[in-house]
């Protein structure tokens, strides 16, 4: 696959989600020659501790295959990609084929900007666009940036789960960690 072209997939991003940003920042579909920019950021994340339990960088095939073909978006300026936004499934039962889980991460460079949020934003649309009815992230209670995005996206709070994980680096390693579970249903998709 060319790196020019967007990522094949049942789950196009709607042209409506992908206007134009202010201060030459753009959102677009993510492309194969995003992969070392997207796991850098995702690098950047795991290293503040309060991103994910995972505590090394995949490689680009196990990124991958761990989410969906379509509705994946960077946001990127003239110096290169600033954040990115994709979906899991969140199960292979067919029942569940429109409830996904949302992966949100920026750049350093870009975090506090607003452009996480516009990149949600983006990511909600291109998901309903697919046919998607509900979205759901899992967040570390302390990481009150996220918490605040998504809430300002839409996303309520449904539930803790307590001591969901035992965290095995950084300055909590060791320590049990609850997640704070968000969802956002659709008003459109699945709304009959």
């Amino acid at each position: 696959m060319s790196t020019s072209e967007p990522i094949a997939g049942p789950n196009p991003v709607p042209p409506s989600a992908l206007a134009p940003q202010p201060a030459g920042v753009r959102l677009r579909p993510m492309v194969d020659g995003d992969a070392a920019a997207v796991l850098a950021i995702y690098g950047e994340g795991i290293a503040t501790g309060h991103a994910t339990f995972q505590e090394t960088v995949p490689d680009w095939p196990a990124w991958d295959g761990g989410h969906l073909a379509g509705c994946r978006l960077v946001a990127e300026d003239s110096a290169g990609v600033l954040g990115w936004a994709a979906l899991s499934p969140v199960s292979g039962r067919c029942i569940y084929a429109g409830v996904c889980e949302v992966s949100l991460y920026m750049a350093a460079r870009a975090r506090g900007s607003g452009l996480g949020r516009r990149l949600l934003d983006a990511l909600t649309a291109a998901s309903e666009a697919a046919g998607i009815w509900t979205l759901q992230a899992g967040i570390f209670p302390e990481n009150a940036a996220s918490i605040a995005v998504h809430r300002a996206a839409g996303f309520a709070e449904v539930g803790r789960r307590r001591r969901l994980g035992r965290m095995g680096f950084g300055p909590l390693a060791g320590h049990w960690r609850d997640v704070l579970l968000l969802e956002r249903r659709s008003a459109t998709v699945g709304a009959d």
